[in-house]
């Protein structure tokens, strides 16, 4: 698919409303496949329950990008965990207002627009939000979408070893390794759908400055 050239236009990060939700399934199926998308009844639920922590990429009046998040305890994301697991299959029935941690449930930004850094905003915005509700951290159950092009020479720990390392270029990784994250462990089974990255995950964390 051919890239969007930029305009003098600049991308807008806002929150998302309920007009935004079909458009961003459309997105998120083209990104994920039909099968790893949040359907329209997830995006819903999240928007109700939890409106702040989603957020979308607004370009010449069209969206192009989406995140989802909600809150978890330290608890939650410590003990082994799938993506159902940590956002209740999607709805965020367990966002806890109380606790300490934005765990990042998606990033998808339509493809024609990836050249954009669109990606990197919705992490700046992220972390913003972070920020401005005194939270300890972000928390991501990150893709390793490269992975299944090295399953046959690395076990999951060595294909993320050598992409810390700088040898091997990962899409997902990286982008979240040069945007702060640290890396904590592979959490496998992660995304059951997940083919390219063979199930697995790798939990990521950016701490919020102190100061």
């Amino acid at each position: 698919m051919d890239k969007v050239k930029e305009s003098t236009e600049e991308v807008i990060i806002r929150p998302v409303t309920q007009n935004d939700i079909p458009t961003i399934r459309s997105i998120a199926v083209e990104g994920f496949g039909e099968d790893v998308a949040f359907k329209l009844e997830h995006y819903e639920s999240q928007l109700s329950i939890f409106p702040e922590g989603q957020q979308c990429a607004e370009y010449n009046g069209t969206i192009i990008g989406a995140s989802g998040s909600l809150i978890v305890t330290r608890d939650q994301f410590e003990k082994d965990h799938t993506l159902d697991d940590i956002c209740n299959k999607g709805y965020i029935y367990n966002h806890n207002p109380e606790a300490n941690h934005l765990y990042g449930i998606e990033v998808v930004v339509q493809s024609k627009y990836r050249h954009m850094k669109v990606g990197k905003q919705l992490y700046q915005a992220r972390k913003d939000l972070c920020q401005q509700l005194q939270l300890e951290s972000i928390v991501i159950g990150g893709r390793i979408p490269f992975y299944h092009k090295y399953a046959h020479q690395y076990s999951p720990s060595e294909y993320v070893d050598n992409v810390m390392k700088r040898k091997i270029y990962d899409p997902v990784m990286t982008f979240q390794l040069n945007n702060g994250f640290t890396f904590h462990r592979i959490m496998r089974g992660y995304l059951p759908e997940d083919k390219e990255s063979c199930t697995n995950a790798t939990l990521m964390e950016w701490k919020a400055p102190n100061d």
